[in-house]
């Protein structure tokens, strides 16, 4: 007789000092602000990657100028990592929020767009005898910025309408390449006399990421002329602004 009763199931509690707790809340609690948390740990990280490069010093020996270029790509390398991360965990946890949804790109190209025009600055201009320098010129900077301009001028223009913009396989490969040249030209743009295979590798990554930043702007346009006539015609009757 005893074998066939069944007791209800009951959620399971966990006891404390304070007595029974539900870990359900805080485990939702860190799912919904750890991805926030890694953007916030990022603005911190590129803060300090604006500070390494700020005490550059060209007229110091090579070694510490090298060394300080090392710590630079470092920092870089670790905030550009943690994009990924808090990306992946936001999409795994389905904790998506508004303040990482404009706090994340902010930071991105805080971090990237800040790194290009240190490196174009007369800071890494080359040394005899300290530094190769970055290769970045200042007109490279200005086709980076001027797409990032464009694509955020797209996407507003684009969501006031209803519909969704997000960023395709070409943005993401881009910020890929932008992000390992930044790497590469810190490092590569400080030392006196780098190998060659690095000197190619900072020369390639450059030009790939002008040509890259440029595709990826059309993909971009290509994408914002596909938008339905409707969808225009309703965010014009509207009164929408981009």
């Amino acid at each position: 007789m005893y074998g066939s009763l069944r007791f209800p199931a009951t959620k399971r509690t966990t006891f404390g000092e304070g007595g029974l707790y539900d870990p359900v809340p805080m485990q939702a609690s860190i799912q919904r602000t750890l991805p926030n948390a890694i953007t916030l740990a990022r603005l911190g990280l590129a803060v300090l990657f604006f500070v390494l490069l700020e005490r550059l010093d060209r007229s110091a020996p090579a070694e510490e100028t090298a060394r300080l270029g090392a710590w630079g790509m470092g920092v870089f390398a670790v905030a550009a990592l943690s994009d990924i991360v808090d990306g992946y965990l936001a999409r795994r946890w389905n904790t998506v929020t508004a303040f990482g949804r404009v706090m994340d790109p902010l930071v991105d190209k805080m971090l990237v767009l800040g790194g290009f025009i240190y490196l174009a600055s007369p800071l890494f201009a080359p040394v005899e005898g300290g530094m190769v320098g970055s290769g970045i010129a200042a007109w490279m900077v200005v086709v980076i910025l001027l797409r990032e301009l464009l694509v955020t001028g797209l996407r507003s223009f684009v969501e006031s309408r209803g519909v969704a913009f997000p960023a395709d396989w070409s943005g993401k490969i881009k910020m890929f390449v932008q992000s390992f040249c930044v790497g590469a030209c810190v490092f590569v743009g400080t030392q006196a006399e780098p190998p060659a295979w690095q000197v190619f590798a900072r020369d390639w990554s450059t030009y790939a990421t002008v040509v890259l930043t440029v595709l990826s702007s059309l993909t971009y346009i290509h994408r914002a002329l596909a938008v339905p006539r409707e969808s225009r015609a309703v965010g014009s009757a509207s009164g929408g602004r981009p």
